[in-house]
């Protein structure tokens, strides 16, 4: 009995061992069946992906995902002047972009009111990316340029955003909004001859910056009067880059697609698409017509011979009667006629036909501020008569083409007194000289 009741203890011992070991049994079968299922689970996902999505879509997507971190670490690491705001801040900001707080549209977008939480007023441009087509690089370049460059009469980027497919700039807020509202009647201010040579002068100035003066030789491409904002003051800033090129130093013009607004275009830049910073002085000579005249440079309600402007103003240069080409509200007021006059002559050089005889902007600014003499008489610009080309619906733009002369004409005519031409003498008038009629 004693021998029996000492070999009981061992019975437990084995059934333990036996146990044991059919535990690991069953566990490593179990990890192995079960990295077996994973790995076929794998195989198929690896076959239905190479079979059911495009490399084309993949690539896409990766390019995304390194396009968004190239973005935030641009927005991170370079643009230290400005801030980078939320998507969700912005849109507060502006009420959700309400419209009723829309202060106009640029060529890439709405521009809408904001204020920030700080209390301060923006202008929030929202990029209408279907419209536009303005992708994530334009967006970069467009921030970029508007950074690098900081002159008085130039807008202010004080912010932007890249979320998702969320472009926003964020601008200082122009209290007095847009050249537009006022000299196309949309406003009832009214601006006597002082603040819109001012508003000229301005202009002029921050042309000459980006063209001569910035580190970047730059072309804006759209000056218009919707693009130049007004401050408080009636201070002019250039504003909408979005169209902006930088200039290579050692091209005298770019060979480019045309982009822009019709009616303030160089004729050689919207038929043959040659670019140079001639297309903005001659954009800048239709704006210098408007705003004195307070009118569009087309408009089809008045008479035929009134409707496309610069064409009118040289009808009545020829005439001697350019007085007849100031707004009349202007001319109740009263202004210096000398210095009117010198204004229009400088508007008729800057629309010269042929860009190299147009006046680098450093010249405008001289002849505005009276530190160089307008000796010279502008020619004939060369406009295209629309009312015959009209009726033949058969002109081809090669036709239309040979009206306008080319950048790439080895010889440019200089800016020489013509047979027929006017002199402007020192009282502001203009008296004709007896020539060859003007062909």
């Amino acid at each position: 009995m004693p021998r029996l009741l000492q070999e009981k203890p061992s019975n437990p011992l084995s059934l333990d061992q036996e146990s044991s070991s059919t535990k690991h049994h069953t566990a490593g079968l179990f990890f192995f069946l079960g990295g077996l299922l994973l790995f076929l689970v794998l195989l198929i996902l690896i076959v239905a992906f190479r079979k059911f999505i495009r490399p084309t879509q993949l690539g896409k997507c990766v390019k995304r995902k390194d396009s968004c971190k190239a973005a935030k670490d641009y927005f991170n690491g370079k643009l230290q002047t400005i801030s980078y705001f939320s998507f969700r801040t912005l849109k507060e900001a502006s009420r959700n972009f309400y419209e009723g707080n829309l202060l106009g549209r640029g060529g890439f977008g709405p521009v809408y009111l904001g204020k920030l939480r700080d209390g301060r007023l923006v202008a929030i441009k929202k990029l209408s990316l279907e419209k536009s087509q303005q992708g994530e690089s334009e967006f970069l370049a467009e921030v970029r340029m508007i950074t690098s460059i900081q002159h008085k009469n130039l807008v202010r980027l004080l912010g932007c955003c890249s979320e998702g497919p969320q472009r926003v700039l964020v601008y200082e807020y122009m209290k007095n909004r847009s050249l537009d509202l006022i000299i196309y009647g949309k406003s009832k201010q009214y601006l006597n001859w002082n603040a819109r040579f001012q508003i000229i002068l301005g202009i002029a100035r921050g042309l000459h910056y980006l063209h001569e003066e910035s580190h970047f030789r730059i072309v804006h491409r759209d000056i218009k009067a919707s693009n130049i904002l007004l401050d408080g003051n009636f201070q002019p800033r250039i504003g909408d880059f979005g169209l902006a090129k930088f200039f290579p130093e050692d091209q005298s013009y770019l060979s480019t697609t045309f982009a822009g607004t019709l009616g303030y275009t160089a004729p050689e830049y919207a038929i043959r698409g040659e670019l140079s910073e001639k297309a903005d002085i001659y954009s800048f000579g239709v704006l210098v017509l408007e705003i004195i005249s307070c009118r569009r440079n087309t408009d089809l309600t008045l008479p035929s011979e009134m409707q496309y402007l610069p064409e009118y103003a040289w009808k009545l240069y020829e005439r001697s009667q350019m007085i007849d080409l100031i707004d009349p509200r202007m001319q109740k007021d009263g202004f210096v006629v000398k210095d009117v006059m010198k204004t229009i002559h400088m508007a008729l050089l800057c629309l010269q036909p042929h860009p190299n005889i147009r006046p680098a902007m450093s010249e405008v600014v001289a002849m505005l501020t009276w530190k160089v003499e307008m000796v010279k008489s502008p020619l004939r610009p060369t406009f295209l008569d629309r009312r015959q080309r009209t009726k033949d619906d058969k002109v081809s733009w090669e036709t239309i083409s040979d009206d306008f002369p080319s950048l790439l004409e080895t010889e440019s005519p200089s800016l020489t007194q013509p047979p027929n031409s006017r002199e402007f003498d020192a009282s502001g008038s203009c008296s004709m000289k007896i020539g060859e009629p003007i062909v």
